[in-house]
């Protein structure tokens, strides 16, 4: 990193990233023109043309230092994977070897199938799948310990056809959207927009632990997550460190994460304390959907690499300590037009953008018929710990649209039309020497799950160590059945202006329901949305079945983006994945509980015996002694007795049939056994001198980084 130092960003950015820039450098110009018409309008690339890039693309990497490349992809199991093949090709007479990359090794790979989540598409024997190149995210050259590695975007998919990733997916529906909106823009007489996509920036949320007691913590390591620990005398309360001054480990960490980001072509931009204590958050500049959501997991992997190499670790768990705020990842969406309109720009004078309305009541009416998969879109095991609490959306989908579009969305329910704006005041600070300067048209809502922004929405559900692939699938393919929808109804329309006046008029009054611009984390709110008929799905399990409604497996095929089959084994394995992960945390809670945090307690009741006695002998006052000795003896007794109802019923879950029946069995009497087991353990935490106690304490991860 020394070499950076000395450098300006604008100097080594993008340096490890086949972008367009080196391909036009690269490539033939007719092999560049080919490429790009495929990138752009999704032509199909010829073989010949392929061969051509492919071996530009090695050269490029073997000059970097490459030796390998893998084809990167995302199977369904939320992060990434890669098979590493090297360019060697037979050695010749004279003994020496060609380094060679084809065409037919670009566009395709052939990674085995049998052993990556397919809920029932592949059978253990059938082990053929493929990866296909995404050329429209940029390949790119990763440096670690292995070496300097070619990495190719792709997606993955069976032998039989099926999506065995979050990427294939993802993709549909982009172009499910820009066939949609493409429509739309018709309608307003738009005949230069040649393709629309959605444009997405992931703001990620993680802490920062010391790597020495992270490795005293087998709930850490196993989970990722605390499953034990008391509360520290001081917490996130003071408000101190939220935007605070950045500490110098941290500081180099981030410093480091930057330069290795943007050499990837990643846009770092922001970086911050968070709310908690050693908890911090980077924010990247937008990008289209695909690539967005590429460079989150990159994001993460760097982070999680830089951060070992230091000394540190990063945790990226929704809710790694109990007490303090989670982590989510929200997730900036917008819709963009390649001849440069935001169809979520309301611009100076919303009432009279009509375009700007119809997207707008087109997406209100996305959600309202779709909240349950959206909701479902952000449900993982760790995000169960963060979305209700006091620093997370609550579990129910409300769209936040603030004071000037809510009073444009009223004037339309009102009367069919909007006809005023209201303008934003001027903020006079009171001090001669600070400017006075326009405020924004509206206030943040920073307790909203789906809240508008300006010119995009903000998806805040998303947990912060999830993919963003599904959250924008659903996203982008609500939206294209709702654009669908009033395209349909428009375009036979014999007077547009009436129909469009009528659309907008049913879409905003028929869906206003889902439109909240209060505190979403007040009790009266969950109340007020049960009377609205909207849907509370409070953890992972509840919200599964929304992916296999007759609804949902009809939008999606409609589109092209699931089958049926696709959506029936995504259900599959996210029961499973549930109920494994929540038995990895009993199975952790267990073993530590038995094999360290009880034997240490026991061995703390024999020191406090021992004082009992000596205290008792010598005729001296032992009955302050006898009462914390009978306090701590009596917790032990009911950590024994929860930790021997969690064994049993972990065995009776274990037994259980995977599926619906088994996920819910993990979360009603599984959680509760770990919570009761917690319980006394925590308390006993609290009472037990730290010499005895077995591993490093709240306080100490939290504030000793």
């Amino acid at each position: 990193m020394s070499e950076t130092i000395t450098k300006s960003i604008s100097d080594f950015f993008g340096e490890d990233v086949f972008n367009d820039a080196v391909m036009q450098a690269r490539l033939p110009k007719k092999v560049y023109n080919a490429l790009k018409k495929t990138m752009d309008e999704g032509k199909e690339l010829d073989m010949a043309t392929a061969d051509v890039v492919a071996n530009a693309m090695k050269d490029w990497a073997i000059e970097k230092g490459a030796t390998h490349y893998t084809h990167w992809f995302q199977p369904l199991t939320g992060i990434t994977a890669e098979k590493h093949d090297s360019f060697i090709s037979p050695a010749k007479k004279d003994g020496k070897v060609l380094m060679e990359f084809s065409g037919k090794e670009l566009v395709k790979g052939e990674p085995d199938a049998s052993s990556f989540p397919s809920g029932g598409l592949r059978a253990t024997f059938e082990a053929r799948g493929y990866t296909a190149w995404d050329c429209t995210s940029p390949a790119f050259i990763r440096h670690d310990a292995a070496g300097a590695i070619l990495c190719i975007p792709t997606a993955f998919c069976s032998y039989t056809g099926e999506a065995l990733d979050a990427k294939t997916p993802l993709l549909r529906s982009m172009e499910a959207l820009n066939t949609q909106a493409l429509r739309l823009l018709k309608l307003f007489g738009n005949t230069t927009a040649t393709h629309v996509t959605t444009s997405v920036g992931a703001e990620q949320e993680y802490f920062l632990v010391d790597r020495s007691k992270f490795l005293q913590r087998k709930d850490l390591i196993y989970t990722g997550h605390t499953l034990f620990g008391a509360m520290p005398p001081k917490g996130q309360e003071l408000e101190d460190q939220y935007f605070g001054s950045i500490r110098e480990r941290v500081g180099a960490f981030m410093k480091v994460v930057n330069e290795e980001l943007w050499k990837l072509g990643v846009c770092a931009k922001t970086q911050h304390n968070e709310v908690a204590p050693s908890q911090h958050e980077l924010a990247p500049i937008y990008s289209e959907t695909n690539v967005a959501v590429d460079q989150n997991q990159l994001m993460m992997e760097t982070m999680k690499k830089v951060a070992e190499r230091q000394g540190l670790m990063c945790l990226l768990h929704e809710k790694p300590f109990a007490g303090v705020n989670g982590s989510g990842k929200h997730d900036n969406w917008s819709i963009i037009s390649n001849d440069g309109i935001n169809l979520l720009d309301p611009g100076k004078k919303p009432h009279e953008n009509l375009l700007f309305q119809l997207v707008l009541v087109c997406l209100l009416k996305a959600i309202d018929d779709h909240a349950d998969l959206l909701r479902e879109s952000a449900a993982t095991v760790g995000n169960d710990y963060r979305l209700g609490a006091n620093e997370a959306p609550p579990a129910v989908l409300s769209v936040f649209l603030g004071e000037q579009i809510q009073d444009i969305l009223d004037q339309i329910i009102a009367s069919g039309n909007a006809t005023s704006t209201k303008q934003s005041e001027l903020l006079k600070t009171g001090v001669a020497t600070l400017p006075d300067f326009k405020k924004d048209a509206t206030d943040r809502n920073r307790t909203s799950p789906f809240a508008f922004t300006g010119n995009k929405f903000e998806f805040r559900m998303v947990g912060s160590s999830a993919s963003i692939a599904e959250p924008n699938t659903v996203l982008n393919t609500i939206t294209a059945e709702a654009f669908c929808e009033a395209c349909d109804e428009l375009e036979k329309a014999d007077d547009f202006d009436a129909a469009l006046k009528s659309l907008l008029k049913r879409y905003a009054t028929e869906h206003q329901r889902i439109v909240f611009n209060g505190n979403g984390y007040s009790d009266e709110w969950i109340d007020e949305a049960a009377k609205r008929g909207l849907p509370n799905l409070k953890t992972m399990v509840d919200s599964i079945p929304s992916l296999t409604t007759e609804k949902a497996k009809k939008m999606f095929e409609k589109f092209g983006v699931f089958t049926a089959k696709e959506l029936e084994s995504r259900a599959e394995i996210k029961y499973e994945d549930y109920a494994k992960e929540v038995n990895i945390e009993a199975r952790t809670m267990i073993d530590m509980a038995s094999k360290s945090l009880i034997p240490s307690c026991v061995k703390y009741t024999k020191s406090l015996a021992d004082t009992v006695i000596a205290l008792k002998e010598a005729g001296a006052d032992y009955s302050l002694a006898k009462e914390n000795l009978d306090e701590v003896v009596s917790l032990v007794t009911s950590a024994k007795a929860a930790l021997k109802a969690l064994i049993a019923d972990t065995d009776k879950a274990a037994a259980l049939e995977a599926g619906l029946d088994q996920a819910a069995f993990y979360r009603d009497i599984i959680k509760n056994d770990m919570a009761a087991l917690r319980a006394p353990i925590d308390t006993l935490e609290m009472i037990v001198d730290k010499d005895y106690w077995p591993m490093p304490s709240y306080g100490d991860l939290l504030f000793e980084v």
